[in-house]
């Protein structure tokens, strides 16, 4: 059986509705009907609240009549429909934030008196509804004017309704004997319409005070501070309040902002840029903003209370963007505004930031975190900020005055400055990737301009301060010019080689980008000058030539407009023709650019980056930020930043990496975890290979493929081993100190080599295999030759023939191998003999390691035993007169091209270890072999008489 509360509940929600239809026909749509449009923007704005408060009343009656339907259900069907199927029950959130919004619309047209401007244009229609709106209302005299009869019969109605909800609510509950979930839903429903009685009162009580304050201020000030939803929450003419720097006459709070009025000036504060700094001696507390700090005083300590109280709920209000339910001071503990928060503000103090617009992250008054910067002339910046000032990665866009083109600069920050690793595109289109110190290029960077430019050049080296300076090397592509040398100021400076793209080689002295002083020029046939030049390279001055041939030129050399070069000396034809390897020996840049030093601006990073303990938030800013292709980079400030590697996932992965090197410290497993870590271009290790590969590539590719740097890049590939392994140990160091272990001792320099040549070595080889190798083609160029000759002299001739020619005993022929058809002759066999060697051998150019190159020799020395072993039938070791002569075989079956480039090299990276073994000597019985082969005595019918084995020694 339904309770009296459930039918008192039912004619409530009837007599609501039928009012509030009322009201809408009475009140608010006569309100309304305004024809024409007026003129008075005033006016307009009132009109426009009365509107949204005529929606509110709308969505108030319809939840209203909802609620009626389900009373009604529940009267009619009692048995079958529960008490917590009512609306009010369980929706009761729902139908308070109807309540809620209507009471705001109401507050809004009271504090700007739009009832009464609204009812202005139509005076004689109200006084004909009075009677009709006396029936709405009790109370109200019948000499009220029109604007407070309005006022009430839009308030009176609802205050009545809720009253009589509340009463009814809690009867409902106490109707209930035993514990039932409707019995606490009514009495929730019942404290929530309670509350919103305290919070109709403090909204009305506000809306009347901001009221009046409209009508205390002059027009211009009305003007620029009265908005519908501002409210007046205290005012320093009630509560007396002092404010220092800025003398205020008269201090404002609104739900939005701070006001100090000061004669004729007007200083307004966002309250969701304001930050309350508590005083520490209770007579003062301190406000923060983007631009100023406030003080607020005042002689009485609860009058300072008062405002301090009230400021600190505004402005966590405002953060909110709506008031707080129930109303402050109804029991709730007072609540603390963040100290960080995300808004935007425009700054208008003189300074670097005027008129610019910061929108994100704040603390504390100050941008903080992440967020965008944006300067009226079109600059903007896109990244983290810290204490104000641009810290972190960041992306700032500088617009170009002449053209529609923009300086990118993704880049890292401190302070406010560029300092860290960056990329820099130009309007120019050139684009800088390296590092920066207090917003000037310095350290290490690449400055390249666009492939198109008229005279395309690009950079690679040290800088300082903004200019080129130490080492670097600089290609101009228009001149065909490659400078591999010091720098100084901006400007070649100190020694120096140049190579041409003709092959023509300089080096020596420079100054103020010009050579001075003596200096070598190396054509590309060998021929070598050492003299002195003129600033553009011409030969001038005391010199000599020497020329391919041994012979020399020595005297004065000129050149004259139109002449050419000519020259005044001595010829001297009586030298001999030199040996290829003294001319190989003509190396430029050895001891002059000592290999240690050449690129500290690479490695300095790196070291400093493991001296800091390896910190993950900051290897992007050390070690390079990774972006997976150069379109990414051209993408939007707001893309890179947000799907770039974020500081948090840095770290952890710094963590994982140096976790798995404690993982795998043993020998095998380090090989995978070192060859795993060199490969990604995510871990510290590979970011450091892939920088090394750039400086070596911008060294030795293209014009630099020259052959008298062979021993340049040699000696950095070496050294750039070293330094893998010596960066794998700091890391090493770091995880053991993270972890609380003891670090390990220091290596001697035996233990080191064995690491850097067994290990780093081979690892990394491969990524500068390419330019290396091509040095090593060019530089024994003229000696593969020859030994191509030979190796296509002697595959004319048939097996037997052949072993017959190298003078190899015939009872070491493995004639056994040659299988013969009824139509072949022995003396006519090809490639059959000793064919597992020769298989073998060829597999030397699979591998670019050098331990495996020679284990690929001593494989095939095995499979030279192994052959003879078979023909005689019995285990046999091949003293040297015999095994030379038949190793010769096998590499002339193998024609292996560039066989001479291939032994120099493996010659020149072997592990050092090996020098004196087994490796080694094997190594040497190859040369022999490969000099052999170049003799014009190879070209002939018979070599004479028996091997001279001293040869390999």
């Amino acid at each position: 059986m339904c309770s009296p509360e459930e039918e008192a509940l039912r004619r409530l929600e009837e007599v609501f509705s039928a009012t509030l239809a009322r009201i809408n026909s009475l009140v608010l749509q006569p309100l309304l009907e305004t024809t024409p449009e007026p003129s008075d923007a005033q006016v307009r704005e009132c009109l426009r609240l009365v509107q949204q408060l005529h929606q509110s009343s709308q969505r108030l009656w319809e939840v209203t009549e909802e609620s009626l339907h389900s009373l009604r259900e529940r009267l009619g069907h009692q048995d079958a429909v529960g008490l917590e199927s009512l609306l009010l029950l369980r929706d009761a959130d729902r139908v308070l934030q109807v309540h809620v919004e209507y009471i705001e619309s109401y507050a809004s047209c009271m504090a700007m008196q739009a009832f009464q401007k609204a009812a202005k244009k139509r005076r004689e229609f109200w006084r004909g509804q009075r009677k009709a709106l006396g029936q709405l209302l009790s109370g109200v005299s019948s000499e009220a004017s029109v604007g407070t009869a309005l006022t009430q019969a839009l308030r009176q109605p609802l205050a009545h309704h809720v009253q009589q909800y509340v009463l009814l609510l809690l009867s409902l509950g106490d109707s209930v004997t035993e514990p039932h979930p409707a019995r606490e839903l009514a009495v929730r429903a019942a404290t929530l319409f309670g509350n919103l009685q305290s919070f109709t009162r403090q909204a009305l009580d506000q809306a009347l005070a901001t009221q009046a304050l409209w009508h205390s201020l002059s027009s211009r000030l009305r003007d620029v501070l009265c908005t519908p939803a501002r409210r007046l929450l205290q005012d320093s003419q009630d509560v007396t309040v002092t404010v220092t720097p800025l003398r205020a006459e008269r201090v404002l709070l609104f739900n939005d902002a701070l006001v100090l009025l000061q004669g004729h000036s007007v200083h307004t504060f966002d309250l969701k840029l304001v930050w309350v700094d508590p005083g520490q001696d209770g007579c003062t507390f301190h406000l923060l903003t983007p631009e100023d700090k406030l003080s607020f005083c005042s002689k009485n300590p609860q009058d300072l209370m008062v405002w301090q109280w009230k400021v600190t709920q505004a402005v966590c209000q405002a953060l909110r963007g709506k008031k707080d339910f129930p109303v402050l001071g109804a029991g709730l503990e007072p609540s603390e505004p963040p100290a960080c928060r995300c808004v935007a503000y425009t700054f208008r103090a003189e300074g670097r930031l005027c008129q610019a617009t910061y929108e994100g992250e704040w603390c504390w008054g100050r941008p903080h975190g992440r967020g965008t910067l944006r300067w009226p002339d079109g600059r903007n910046h896109v990244g983290s900020f810290c204490q104000g000032l641009e810290h972190g990665f960041g992306i700032r866009l500088v617009p170009q005055a002449s053209e529609d083109k923009f300086d990118c600069y993704k880049c890292h920050w401190r302070e406010g400055s560029m300092c860290g690793y960056g990329i820099c595109e130009y309007g120019t289109d050139e684009v800088y990737k390296g590092y920066f110190w207090a917003g000037l290029r310095h350290g290490f960077g690449v400055l390249e301009s666009a492939p198109q430019a008229p005279q395309p050049c690009r950079y690679t080296g040290h800088w300082e301060k903004g200019q080129r300076s130490g080492y670097g090397i600089e290609e101009d592509s228009d001149r065909g010019e490659r400078y591999i040398g010091m720098w100084q100021a901006d400007q070649r400076h100190g020694p120096g080689v140049m190579v041409t793209q003709a092959g023509v080689c300089y080096q020596g002295t420079f100054q103020a980008d010009k050579m001075v002083g003596p200096g070598i020029l190396l054509s590309e046939d060998d021929s070598l000058y050492e003299g002195t030049f003129t600033r553009d390279l011409t030969l001038v001055g005391k010199g000599k030539v020497t020329f391919p041939n041994g012979f020399t030129l020595e005297g004065s050399f000129g050149s004259g407009a139109g002449k050419g070069l000519h020259t005044q000396g001595v010829l001297d034809t009586a030298a001999f023709p030199p040996d290829p390897s003294s001319t190989r020996k003509r190396q430029l840049g050895v001891g002059a650019f000592p290999v240690e030093s050449r690129w500290q601006g690479v490695y300095g990073p790196f070291r400093d980056f493991v001296s800091a303990g390896c910190p993950g938030d900051e290897q992007e800013a050390r070690l390079g930020f990774h972006v997976q292709n150069s379109r990414e980079l051209r993408k939007s400030q707001e893309y890179l930043c947000c799907e770039r590697t974020q500081p948090e996932a840095c770290a952890g992965r710094m963590e994982d990496v140096l976790d798995e090197l404690l993982l795998h410290r043993e020998p095998r497993a380090l090989r995978e975890c070192l060859g795993k870590a060199l490969s990604s271009s995510l871990h510290p290790l590979g970011k450091l290979l892939r920088t090394l590969m750039l400086t070596f590539q911008a060294t030795y590719a293209g014009i630099g493929a020259n052959k008298h740097l062979q021993t340049l890049a040699q000696e950095e590939v070496k050294q750039h081993a070293q330094e893998l392994w010596a960066a794998y140990r700091g890391l090493l160091q770091v995880a053991l100190r993270r972890k609380g272990q003891a670090p390990e001792e220091d290596e001697d320099p035996e233990a080191r080599d064995l690491q850097v040549y067994g290990l780093v070595l081979p690892l990394m080889l491969p990524s500068f295999y390419s330019e290396l190798f091509t040095l090593y083609l060019l530089l024994h160029e003229s000696e593969d030759s020859l030994y191509s000759q030979g190796i296509a002299n002697l595959s004319l001739f048939p097996d037997t023939k052949l072993l017959e020619f190298l003078d190899v005993q015939k009872h070491l022929w493995p004639l056994k191998d040659l299988t013969l058809t009824t139509n072949q002759r022995l003396s006519l066999v090809r490639d059959k003999c000793f064919l597992s060697a020769t298989e073998c051998l060829q597999k030397i150019i699979t591998t670019m390691d050098p331990r495996e190159k020679l284990e690929v020799l001593e494989k095939t020395y095995g499979e030279i035993e192994a052959t003879v072993s078979r023909v005689l039938g019995q285990e046999h070791k091949l003293p040297m007169d015999d095994l030379l002569p038949l190793l010769i075989y096998v590499v002339s079956r193998a024609r292996i091209q560039h066989l001479g480039a291939e032994i120099h090299l493996i010659r020149d990276m072997m592990d050092p270890i090996h020098t004196g073994g087994l490796y080694d000597f094997l190594l040497t019985a190859l040369e022999s072999c490969y000099e052999h082969i170049q003799k014009e005595d190879m070209r002939l019918h018979r070599f004479p008489g028996r091997w001279d084995s001293k040869e390999l020694w």
